[in-house]
């Protein structure tokens, strides 16, 4: 089978690490096409794309027969106005989280895609690719250790770019928390409360952090997450679950350890594109194994507006500090 062309819609950061991850390290797919107003970006995307071509939006690349799919990294708040015209051509997509900014254009972005009477949308939800989470997960459902109790998580940064503000806390980076907290224990999350920590006096003005959020599921297990952007030291995804007879502990720092001078040292990730570097590879080789015979390789659309139902609970609760209950619509017989 001819390799799939892809054209990738947002060349920043992220954008551009999935041209060369797709370019250089995938089989069976090409980036043939690059959706980028920023000309500078855009060129400089370019130069890990020879021969890809440049369009204003992702209506002219649909319509210029060039492309089979397409890879969305543009911040959330765009997304629904990509999505749909990707959904009425009816090509796969990879939607980097959150799938929508809010619960009423997920909802929209669902009731398209059921429409439409195919599947096609799937959510960069990259960690429930990581080996440490899918060990975890296994571990927990083999009940080797007994019922699962708790789950504590940090999510830590040794610090955010200019343009991250306080909701991002919770809309940016707690959702990873809340798609893989459902992922690990198989029940939905019903409520969310936001504890305010004593404030990192390092922090930006505009953060008030760090946090701790409490996620409960149906299930009765409550998950812990400790969401802290000004952490200095480098970042640092660690999940930890108590069973009734042990405790597994995924994510510390696999980097080389030095014993020097009396003391020991461990190097630790400073960026996401590190610590999940193998968990994206297998991401999108899974979305373009399964593109390529029409289905979704990982999380669907409906696991997307799981989550951005959960986070509008807890900016609410960021907001009030109260516990906020998290309402679901009724589940289409579509994504069963």
């Amino acid at each position: 089978m001819a390799d799939l062309r892809v054209c990738v819609i947002g060349t920043g950061a992220m954008g551009t690490d999935h041209i060369i991850r797709i370019n250089s390290r995938m089989s069976g797919a090409d980036v043939t096409a690059i959706v980028e107003p920023d000309s500078a970006r855009a060129a400089e995307a370019l130069k890990h794309a020879p021969g890809a071509k440049q369009f204003a939006n992702i209506s002219d690349a649909i319509a210029s027969g060039q492309i089979d799919a397409a890879l969305i990294a543009t911040p959330g708040a765009f997304h629904e106005e990509v999505l749909m015209p990707i959904i009425a051509a009816g090509i796969p997509v990879l939607c980097e989280k959150p799938m929508t900014p809010d619960v009423a254009s997920a909802v929209r972005v669902v009731e398209a895609e059921v429409k439409s009477g195919k599947k096609i949308i799937q959510v960069g939800f990259m960690r429930r690719f990581d080996e440490g989470y899918i060990q975890l997960q296994s571990e927990i459902a083999g009940a080797k250790l007994g019922e699962l109790l708790a789950l504590h998580c940090a999510h830590r940064n040794p610090s955010v770019p200019d343009w991250y503000g306080n909701e991002m806390l919770i809309a940016d980076s707690v959702s990873h928390e809340i798609d893989i907290v459902r992922f690990l224990t198989g029940s939905p999350i019903i409520s969310a409360e936001v504890k305010q920590l004593k404030r990192n006096k390092l922090a930006p003005e505009r953060l008030n952090e760090p946090i701790l959020v409490l996620l409960e599921t149906e299930s009765g297990v409550i998950a812990t997450v400790e969401m802290n952007v000004s952490v200095q030291f480098g970042y640092q995804v660690i999940t930890e679950a108590v069973f009734q007879k042990g405790v597994c502990e995924i994510g510390r720092s696999n980097g080389m350890t030095t014993w020097e001078a009396g003391r020991s040292s461990t190097a630790e990730h400073v960026s996401y594109l590190t610590r999940f570097a193998r968990a994206y590879d297998d991401e999108i080789q899974a979305w373009i194994n399964a593109a390529k015979i029409g289905q979704i390789g990982g999380p669907s659309a409906w696991d997307g507006y799981m989550s951005v139902a959960v986070v509008e609970a807890g900016l609410k609760s960021l907001k009030s500090g109260a516990k906020v209950s998290a309402t679901y619509i009724a589940k289409p017989a579509f994504y069963n």
